[in-house]
């Protein structure tokens, strides 16, 4: 016992610094709290004092009982983490995608829907939250969680850094919750997503590094010689968001007590540096990153190997060159310089080719087990997560044509296109990631019901459909409604008008939301019950060895 314990504090120096860093940022943060200049700044400092004090006292309070054996042993995989990341992606997610049918409603039925007395839930507020929500806090953990497990499984090696790992997961969650209250108290830069003010920008930065650092020293000590092509995926969505996070975010606070700040950059300049971080945050975050969880989950789902390895490193270089110089056709017809807007639209078409060229890897890595399709409703919500990826970056580079974007820009067009990427690509990849790791990683058979996956799987797309029709309807209708001219010259309809013309669209808009939502709640309540090992996840017949085994052979290239 007392040798075990000797191990556990030689080996654990990590749990000590991570201890020793939140300390400093307590002291930081209640001294931020008494001297804090404006009423956002006492809630946002006492926030963070009750989060980062919970983790440092549950920290404490684990080293206080050391476990017999070394907790952080090289031999074993560290899974804990990730199923706390299952739990946080569902959870996040739920919470976001309610938000969005309640501003989608408030929209629809402002007069029932909007509360005059309670600030907190106008419009304006909410939907920061509901953006940042199913992007960062649904999509994040979602990330984490995957490339936490994937790398680990590649390389055979279990996640370096002791308790680093745990500090980026429940750094990522304060960040998270500093974040969404900043939103509705009002707190927030007014940059689109990257609206949190200064002091959580440099908090999610030093998480972020660690994560960085993390990832890259799990790389370093593994025990295959080969790195598998979603860890290069991970890594460029790692190292981009780094990039792109500090460089928007550079600001100079008013006071270090405050929550106000000041942007570096102004002008064209800065909304230039706007839109090569807002796509970039779309282009490395919500594509490579779960491009990397369809390199990985695809093929062990069906237990084959990738289409063409080749084709993977092909699309992965050629993806990430040409999407960092795509930001410019957001700012079309503005003050930009129009060299910088055609550069912006020539690179987004030839976006089109290296994103093609990923969807049809992934779709073609069924080959030999396409009756999957029919028997296996987690692979047909991936297979179909890839036909949502390859229509949304084509009408992505449709979308930035001068000619087009003179139609379908500011109108409900654009946000048809973002969540035909959202809804389907992004989050049936991940509910595919949540329905694969859940019974891996609680041991059980099988999910607790492959039938609620079924009716996941298709109220989610009829909302998915009835969503992003509507929105493309709105957004045509919207377009020529603002350019129609009558013969003196004057528009033809007023702002209102084209309001009003809109609400049917709304109305199945919201339906669409709602469907969607319903549908992760069946989600949620199936991966719970997995997880308690009920059903079918309890039942010796589910079993199947290609879903459950931790072995590897469908991520061997296939020349």
């Amino acid at each position: 016992m007392t040798q075990a314990i000797g191990n556990f504090r030689r080996a654990n120096a990590s749990l000590f610094a991570v201890g020793a860093l939140l300390a400093v940022f307590l002291l930081l943060a209640v001294l931020m709290a008494a001297n804090a200049k404006d009423p956002g700044m006492t809630i946002q400092a006492w926030t963070f004092v009750a989060l980062a004090g919970t983790f440092l006292v549950g920290m404490c309070m684990w080293a206080g009982n050391p476990p017999e054996n070394d907790p952080f042993d090289d031999t074993e995989y560290e899974d804990g983490i990730i199923k706390w990341g299952v739990f946080a992606s569902m959870f996040w997610g739920l919470v976001g995608m309610l938000v969005g049918v309640v501003i989608a409603l408030q929209l629809t039925w402002p007069n029932l829907f909007y509360f005059p007395e309670l600030g907190w839930t106008n419009f304006g507020r909410l939907r920061p939250l509901h953006t940042s929500a199913v992007i960062f806090a649904f999509g994040g953990n979602v990330l984490i969680a995957t490339s936490f497990y994937v790398v680990q499984r590649t390389c055979r090696a279990r996640l370096a850094g002791g308790m680093w790992p745990w500090f980026v997961f429940w750094g990522y969650q304060i960040f998270i919750v500093l974040a969404a209250t900043g939103y509705l108290l009002g707190v927030t830069q007014s940059k689109e997503y990257a609206e949190p003010e200064w002091y959580t920008d440099l908090w999610l930065t030093l998480v972020w590094v660690t994560y960085l650092l993390v990832f890259l020293a799990t790389l370093w000590k593994r025990k295959e010689p080969h790195i598998y092509v979603a860890n290069w995926f991970y890594l460029s969505f790692i190292v981009t968001i780094a990039m792109l996070h500090i460089v928007n975010n550079l600001s100079i606070p008013v006071d270090l007590a405050g929550t106000k700040s000041v942007q570096v950059f102004s002008g064209v300049q800065d909304a230039l540096t706007q839109w090569w971080y807002g796509h970039n945050a779309v282009g490395f975050f919500l594509t490579t990153g779960f491009l990397a969880i369809m390199y990985y989950f695809i093929p062990k789902r069906v237990n084959r190997p990738v289409y063409s390895y080749r084709l993977s490193i092909v699309h992965f270089w050629s993806l990430i060159f040409i999407y960092i110089w795509a930001g410019p056709h957001h700012l079309h017809y503005t003050a930009l310089p129009q060299w910088a807007q055609t550069l912006g639209m020539a690179f987004s078409i030839m976006l089109w080719m290296p994103s093609w060229g990923g969807m049809i890897n992934g779709v073609m890595t069924l080959s030999g087990a396409w009756d999957k399709l029919r028997t296996d409703p987690v692979v047909r919500m991936m297979v179909v997560s890839l036909a949502f990826y390859g229509m949304a970056t084509f009408e992505g580079p449709l979308m930035s044509v001068r000619a087009v974007n003179a139609l379908s820009h500011y109108t409900e067009w654009g946000i048809g296109h973002v969540h035909s990427g959202a809804l389907g690509w992004v989050g049936y990849i991940s509910f595919g990631a949540l329905y694969c790791l859940t019974p891996w990683l609680w041991k059980r058979r099988g999910l607790y019901s492959t039938k609620l996956v079924e009716w996941h799987f298709w109220i989610s797309t009829i909302g998915i459909i009835f969503y992003i029709v509507s929105m493309w309807f709105a957004g045509v209708l919207e377009g020529l409604m603002w350019r129609a001219y009558n013969e003196f010259g004057f528009l033809e309809y007023s702002f209102v008008e084209t309001v009003e013309a809109k609400h049917i669209s709304y109305i199945i808009r919201a339906l669409g939301g709602l469907l969607y939502f319903s549908g992760a709640g069946v989600m949620a309540y199936n991966l719970v019950r997995t997880a308690l090992g009920h059903g079918e996840a309890s039942a010796a017949e589910a079993t199947k060895p290609d879903v459950t085994s931790d072995s590897e052979p469908s991520l061997q290239p296939a020349e």
